[in-house]
């Protein structure tokens, strides 16, 4: 049997997958409610982390303590970040890393790495779920940090910086972990804004668009995931 675990960070982010899998039985371990459900034979969890990266560290850890899984996705909606990225597109993380963190402090001290790599063969499962599905997608690095972005000036100084596809709040702290616990992973997430100064009228408009179209993805992926010849 394989697990694969699924973290969304709101409800919202999880609606359409709970919705997917009525009958999950609910664990609930270290504060979170994971969700358990059967598909063929991979076993999903899915579980709601809260917002921001001490949450989603610890529910990813969490999650790996007690369920052990062999592959984690981190599901949900983000702001774009890159001219050709648009609302309504996909970016599966090539990597993820914190835009709010002197990289000095990872790369110089535990866990003597700064930029977390996603896995090459989930970052393929993805990009063929988008193509199937004719969905727009673009491989690219994630970065996280503890604040929505919607201003135009902190847009502009996190891309010089870091040159990201998208901006979230949670990709680096469950990438982080996976990479601590040698669990392949790839962050999947669907653009409901431009992180700029419109960036929260954009949220509230394409939010539950977004979040079905990544919740869409992640469940066929689950589906195949099983079959070795996929990865």
């Amino acid at each position: 049997m394989k697990t694969i675990g699924i973290i969304g960070a709101m409800p919202s982010e999880l609606a359409d997958i709970r919705a997917a899998l009525p009958h999950s039985e609910i664990c609930r371990k270290s504060g979170f409610d994971y969700y358990v459900q059967m598909i063929g034979d991979t076993r999903i969890v899915h579980v709601c982390s809260g917002i921001a990266k001490v949450n989603a560290a610890v529910c990813a850890q969490a999650l790996i303590d007690y369920f052990a899984p062999n592959a984690l996705l981190n599901a949900g909606i983000a702001g774009g970040m890159n001219r050709d990225v648009h609302v309504c597109d996909v970016v599966i993380s090539s990597e993820v890393l914190p835009h709010d963190l002197d990289p000095h402090f990872l790369a110089d001290y535990p866990p003597y790495c700064d930029v977390f790599p996603s896995d090459p063969a989930l970052i393929r499962l993805a990009q063929k779920v988008c193509e199937d599905f004719g969905v727009t997608s673009y491989v690219g690095r994630i970065v996280s940090g503890e604040a929505f972005i919607s201003d135009n000036t902190v847009k502009q100084r996190i891309q010089q910086r870091w040159n990201p596809h998208a901006v979230d709040m949670e990709s680096a702290a469950v990438g982080h972990c996976a990479y601590l616990n040698q669990i392949p992973y790839v962050s999947i997430r669907c653009i409901s804004d431009n992180a700029d100064d419109a960036g929260e009228l954009s949220f509230e408009q394409f939010e539950k668009i977004a979040a079905k179209r990544v919740a869409d993805i992640v469940l066929k992926m689950a589906e195949i995931f099983s079959d070795e010849a996929a990865l």
